[in-house]
Formats: C-alpha cells, sequence, structure tokens
C-alpha cells in the first residue's frame, strides 16, 4: 500500500471499531443503533482481515435469531435504543429477543464461504462454517418455499425493506397498490439523524408502516404473507445474492462433507439462474423486476438489475451489462449510481433512487471479474476509493459530484474499503 491508502486502512478500520458492539456491528451511531442483517455480513468480510474470530461472531449472532420457519429477519433489536423507527413495539414480533418480521437480501452463504476460504485458521473456520451450514440451509429454503409458492425458482420480497434497496424507483408503480389508511400516528427517526431530502418520503414511509401493520394483523405467518401483500415483486439483484449465496453454499458443504445440503443449494441455483432469463431486456441491457400481481416486467433500470452479474449468468449476459455500465459512466462521475442516470426519475441524492454504494460496487466488482471484466472492474474499484479520498465513509454519495449523504463513519463501506484495498 501507498502511505495514502494505508491512511485511508486506518481510518476505516477506526469506523469498524467504533461501530463494533462486542458480538455485532450496528452500521452506524445514532440513525441505525442495532443489528441489520446483510450489513453484518458484509462487514464480516472487513473484520476478517484483522480478527477472523471476529468476523465468524458477527454471522453467528445474526443466525443465532433465526426463526423456527428459517427466516433470518432484517433487524436484531439487541439493545433499547429510541433513535430509530419502527422500533420492537411497532413490529411485535414477540421473539425471545426482539426482532423485525421481515428479512433482507440473504448475502450470508457468500460470506460464510469467503471467511472460509481465505481462514488462516482452518481448524477453527471449518467448525465454525460446519456449525452455520444447517442455519444459512434453512433460510434458503425458506425462500423457496415461503416466497415463490409456485416454484418458478425465483424469490418475491413482500416489502420494500425486505430489498435493501428501500425507495427504489423500481417500487413506485406495484408501491401505490399500497393503502396509507388506518397507520397509526408516528414521529420518524430517520430524519433527525439525515437530511430529510436525502431519504424516502413520507408517502412512502405510510406505505411501508401500512404493509408491517398488515403483517403483524397475520401473527407473522409467513406461510400467509405471500398471498396477502399488496406488494409481491421478484427483484433480480435479490434473487442474483440468493443464488450466489446457495452456490457458494454448496461448494462449502461439499468440502466439509455435507453432501445433502450441498445437492439442495445447488439446485436451487441452478433452478433460479434459468428462472432469471425471464427478467432479461436486451432494450435496457440489464435485469429487470418483476410485479408478481400483474405478470408484467417493471420498465425501471436500476442497479437491481445490474446485481444479477454476482451470480453465475451467461457470460453474454454479463459482457451487456458492464457495456450498460459503461454507458451509465457517461454521465456521472462515480459509479455505479442505484438508477440508470439516463431516467428522468433519477434523483442523485435521495437513497437508492440513484446514488452510489460502495457494497453494491463491491459485489458487482466481484462477478465482472469472474468473466474477465477487468478493466469495468477496476474501474468501479478506482471510483469507490476515489470517493472515500473525496468524502469520506458515508452510507452512500451523490454519484454526480460524490457529497457524502445519509449516516456518516458508515460500518459497511468501511469494511468494502478494507476488502479492495486487501485485494489491491
Amino acid at each position: 500500500m501507498t502511505p495514502e491508502t494505508e491512511k485511508i486502512y486506518d481510518r476505516a478500520l477506526e469506523v469498524l471499531r467504533e461501530n463494533d458492539r462486542g458480538s455485532y456491528t450496528v452500521p452506524t451511531k445514532g440513525l441505525y443503533p442495532f443489528q441489520w442483517n446483510w450489513d453484518s455480513c458484509l462487514t464480516a468480510l472487513g473484520q476478517s482481515h484483522y480478527d477472523e474470530a471476529r468476523a465468524w461472531t458477527e454471522i453467528e449472532t445474526l443466525l443465532a435469531h433465526q426463526w423456527p420457519d428459517g427466516m433470518v429477519p432484517h433487524i436484531v433489536f439487541h439493545a433499547h435504543s429510541d433513535g430509530y423507527f419502527p422500533g420492537p413495539d411497532v413490529w411485535g414480533t414477540d421473539r425471545p429477543v426482539a426482532t423485525s418480521g421481515i428479512t433482507q437480501p440473504p448475502v450470508a452463504g457468500f460470506a460464510v464461504r469467503r471467511l472460509f476460504d481465505r481462514a488462516r485458521d482452518r481448524e477453527a473456520a471449518a467448525q465454525r462454517a460446519r456449525a452455520l451450514l444447517p442455519r444459512v440451509d434453512a433460510w434458503h429454503r425458506w425462500f423457496y418455499e415461503k416466497r415463490d409458492p409456485s416454484g418458478e425458482g425465483l424469490a418475491a420480497i413482500l416489502h420494500p425493506w425486505e430489498s435493501g434497496r428501500d425507495n427504489s424507483i423500481d417500487w413506485d408503480e406495484a408501491f401505490d397498490r399500497v393503502p396509507t389508511d388506518g397507520v397509526a400516528p408516528y414521529v420518524r427517526r430517520d430524519t433527525q439523524h439525515a437530511d430529510p431530502a436525502h431519504r424516502p418520503t413520507k408517502a412512502q414511509y405510510d406505505r411501508y408502516l401500512w404493509l408491517v401493520q398488515l403483517f403483524r394483523s397475520l401473527g407473522w405467518d409467513n406461510a400467509r404473507l405471500h398471498d396477502a401483500s399488496p406488494f409481491r415483486v421478484v427483484d433480480p439483484g435479490f434473487n442474483a445474492i440468493l443464488i450466489r449465496s446457495a452456490t457458494d453454499l454448496a461448494a462449502l458443504a461439499d468440502e466439509l462433507g455435507e453432501h445433502e445440503i450441498a445437492e439442495a443449494n445447488r439446485a436451487r441455483a441452478a433452478r433460479g439462474l434459468a428462472a432469471l432469463e425471464s427478467l432479461w431486456s436486451a432494450r435496457h441491457g440489464q435485469y429487470l423486476c418483476r410485479d408478481r400481481v400483474t405478470g408484467q416486467l417493471i420498465e425501471s433500470a436500476s442497479i437491481g438489475g445490474i446485481l444479477p452479474v454476482f451470480s453465475a449468468v451467461p457470460r453474454q449476459r454479463a459482457q451487456d451489462v458492464a457495456r450498460t455500465i459503461e454507458r451509465w459512466a457517461e454521465r456521472v462521475r462515480f459509479i455505479v449510481p442505484s438508477h440508470d442516470p439516463f431516467d428522468p426519475r433519477f434523483e442523485p441524492k435521495r437513497y437508492w433512487r440513484a446514488p452510489a454504494w460502495l457494497v453494491m460496487n463491491y459485489m458487482i466488482q466481484d462477478g465482472l471479474r469472474a468473466v474477465g471484466e477487468t478493466a469495468v472492474a477496476d474501474h468501479i474499484v478506482r471510483s469507490s476509493l476515489e470517493l472515500i479520498t473525496h468524502s469520506g465513509f458515508a452510507e452512500y454519495y451523490d454519484p454526480l459530484t460524490g457529497e457524502p449523504c445519509g449516516g456518516g463513519r458508515f460500518t459497511w463501506t468501511a469494511a468494502m474499503v478494507i476488502e479492495f484495498l486487501e485485494a489491491a
């Protein structure tokens, strides 16, 4: 490393340690004071470079709060804090330790395999990975049982928060079906920590909470939620993460002698990859979401349709997506924006409606390298590190100016920087 990159690395370590709560990390102080699902799994990758044992603990803590049916919730409320809304009282999930009642992109299988592959203490890694295999496998099984009832090979999200891309333009039309009447009065906390102009709107929040109230009224019964939800969307990015995690879990399970788990996950990944083809849009040069209620593809070109390169999509598809990224790069200073910059709905500072996120950059460049698109992958990494130099460890960034947006001193941003620098 150069002296400059060493300074960036040291600052990233400071952020991770600052947000460490012993057995889990918080995304950032104030705005997100609990443990988030996919944040933790990706944060563990950064932790593994300086404390292997701590990295395993991060994922173990998350999966310790898995529901009996296999679902892993998107938030675990380990300690009281009134800095975030909606809190445990709104979710009402009646768990031994309070959790939310929905899930998030299932990146754990990918993370566990990567921790195992790079482990220096091979014996400890094998022991800890073997203990996690059945938990991750149960989560994968849950997706295909509860979120793919017709067996098409793709899981639906039932709430925008499950996607990790909360207010994406992808959801606008389907989300309009969700009512806003009957939502209990509430006070948001996110806008007290971040610029309201960077956050989802009140109308979106009303609908988020309407869905939470609906699911709570059904007792969080995952056998009923899919058909009851007016919002059912098949997100190619979400499914790509599931497919990649199933593929990685299968490889790890084979290595550890758990062949039944390996076979089940290889079959899930194969079905998912075949089904992803139904979401391809030649006109956009990427994948699109599908509204499962109407059966129609959603005309919204977002990073969700770029992310399938993270899974083993056909080489030609990945190459076409790389060309789409290059085209987008002509309109922005920093890549990869979370929405097509040629779309008039592009909002460069508002959460998932255009800003760049280092965690998405990490997964996209990882997939592009696997198919030989190293020039685009390298461009993504350079752009990511330039954002850090320009604006620090923000939650996300305006892709036109590099302005930091959302929360500051953000954990998974720091973790991805460590990943980038360790690979350099």
